[in-house]
């Protein structure tokens, strides 16, 4: 039998990974693109929040010095169809749900996720809070309208996984004074337990209000490029989250069964073990 101390198992990412990165952006502007440029030259991944109900109309000319410039519903699909990045929902016009009724939060939550679905041609599962509000009755209602997880603007300066996924809390927002600190610590760190999960949140015309694009530069210079970071979109962190919670261990934990579609991988001990989707597999050394 395996000795007390052996009996933890701790995820790790795809790959073996030790840690995983993803951003969530919001609202869909034309600043999006530039922060879209930027994100694939690193290959860094994220999630990007449409409100399908207030597109921008065709041909709409912004007055000079409008910094929050919504995209017309053709630049969003142009831009987000083939980038890699996902799609996620942000409702149609952007209320404060916890104002609404549940009947009137599901229609804006399913109204956009029904329309995003038909522009991008694949379920959409994720979303963010507009202006990160909400309650128990809206949190009901993104369960009833198959919500998977839903990112607030809450933040907790560390690189905890996920407990609440319908209450998502972000690592940082990128405004946040101690995002360099975190960067390093999250760069030079090989965290011994649970892996880390650096999720950073905004919306990409702050750059250009604040003049400062070099803020997220300088984060995508620092994190990305990692071997042992997982780059990768809310959804899929999601969904491999929850696969691996799915592993089915033996009484004295020797050995795994992973009933999931999704191969994942472990720590246990000091080994990092592949378990296939649909195997059996031994965890004694």
């Amino acid at each position: 039998m395996l000795k007390e101390e052996n009996l933890q198992v701790f995820m790790r990412y795809p790959g073996g990974r030790p840690k995983a990165l993803t951003l969530s952006y919001d609202d869909g502007v034309e600043q999006d693109i530039t922060l879209i440029e930027k994100m694939q030259t690193h290959g860094v991944k994220g999630t990007f929040n449409i409100n399908s109900g207030i597109f921008a109309p065709e041909g709409t000319i912004y007055p000079a010095g409008r910094v929050h410039r919504r995209m017309t519903e053709r630049a969003i699909v142009d831009l987000l169809k083939d980038s890699g990045m996902e799609v996620a929902v942000h409702t149609l016009t952007h209320p404060r749900l916890e104002t609404l009724s549940a009947a009137t939060v599901l229609e804006e939550v399913i109204g956009d996720r029904r329309n995003l679905e038909a522009l991008f041609g694949r379920p959409v599962l994720g979303m963010a809070y507009p202006y990160g509000t909400y309650n128990d009755t809206v949190v009901e209602a993104l369960r009833m309208a198959g919500i998977l997880y839903s990112r607030t603007t809450e933040y907790h300066e560390s690189f905890r996984q996920p407990k609440d996924w319908l209450r998502l809390k972000a690592t940082c927002h990128h405004n946040n004074p101690h995002l360099m600190e975190l960067t390093g610590k999250f760069v030079a760190e090989t965290p011994k337990f649970d892996p880390y999960l650096f999720y950073l949140w905004g919306h990409s015309y702050e750059f250009e209000g604040n003049d400062n694009w070099h803020v997220m530069d300088a984060f995508l210079d620092a994190v990305s490029g990692k071997d042992d970071v997982w780059y990768a979109t809310n959804l899929e962190i999601y969904q491999y989250t929850k696969a691996f919670e799915q592993l089915v261990f033996s009484v004295d934990y020797s050995f795994c069964y992973n009933p999931t579609a999704t191969t994942v991988w472990l720590k246990a001990k000091e080994r990092i073990v592949e378990v296939p989707a649909g195997e059996t597999i031994s965890l004694l050394v």
